[in-house]
């Protein structure tokens, strides 16, 4: 591709993201009759407005790089093979259980590190909770449709030779991913560089979506769900401000890496068994 068209899959996405979401959230604002309807606390409808948001986000990515690159949308899904339902059942299940694993490891060493309170019910907890489970898969493909399918590819088409290109869309596309989160602390902004470095790996061992969705999805819903139970039936704020983020966050960049070894696992001997 032309030098300047992955600068367009790279500005185009957050901007209808952000706009997306300051309209959704002034939305809430007046449903809600909220004072400050961009503070960082998670009520149902705020939540709705970023997962749907996000999602969104992501099918523009794509949409955009398949129409700039012109390319089919599904060469971005998964390439040279079609994309596969199974794998993804299969990576979601693993995926689970790793990051199920992954928190527990962290509420017994460091239940100080995260933002639980206590265990509680309300009417609240229970509509979190559906919209966690219904729409955060939505929100967590979306993000790697963004960054994995669309912006890693269109970012190594800035380099010829395929294993620079791969470094550079790598490099790229985790980085940005980290930015987008928006955290000012160092513990945090590495750890959003490294899953951003982990799932795209996988995408590229799987030489697909499925992998990295599967272990979005899974992180984002079991935290999701953690975080509402265990917020004393209160909506949970997200804090990504400096010193909000410490040495805890090993144990779940572990999970990362325990996932990038079983797709690599899985994809060899799939591949010696002349599987997908």
């Amino acid at each position: 591709m032309a030098w300047w068209k992955p600068l367009v899959v790279l500005a185009a996405p957050p901007l209808v993201m952000l706009v997306l979401q300051v309209l959704s959230w002034q939305l809430v604002g007046v449903i809600e009759g909220s004072d400050d309807p961009m503070s960082p606390t998670m009520t149902p409808l705020k939540s709705l407005g970023i997962n749907l948001s996000i999602g969104a986000s992501g099918v523009v990515a794509v949409l955009l790089l398949a129409r700039l690159a012109r390319v089919p949308w599904r060469s971005l899904i998964s390439s040279p093979r079609a994309f596969d339902a199974r794998r993804l059942g299969t990576y979601l299940v693993a995926a689970a259980l790793l990051v199920s694993a992954g928190l527990g490891v962290v509420a017994l060493v460091a239940p100080d590190s995260t933002p639980w309170v206590g265990f509680g019910v309300s009417g609240t907890t229970v509509a979190l909770l559906v919209v966690t489970v219904l729409t955060t898969p939505l929100q967590s493909a979306g993000e790697e449709l963004w960054w994995r399918s669309a912006v890693l590819p269109a970012t190594a088409s800035w380099v010829r030779a395929v294993r620079p290109a791969l470094a550079v869309g790598l490099v790229v596309s985790s980085l940005g991913f980290a930015v987008l989160h928006g955290s000012t602390d160092p513990w945090l902004f590495g750890y959003y560089a490294f899953i951003g470095l982990c799932t795209g790996l996988m995408a590229i061992i799987s030489r697909g979506i499925e992998a990295p969705v599967a272990f979005h999805v899974a992180n984002n819903v079991l935290f999701g769900i953690v975080n509402t139970v265990l917020a004393d039936g209160e909506p949970y704020a997200i804090d990504r401000s400096t010193d909000s983020g410490d040495a805890s966050l090993l144990i779940l960049a572990a999970v990362n890496i325990a996932m990038v070894a079983l797709v690599w696992l899985r994809e060899r001997r799939a591949r010696a068994v002349g599987v997908g």
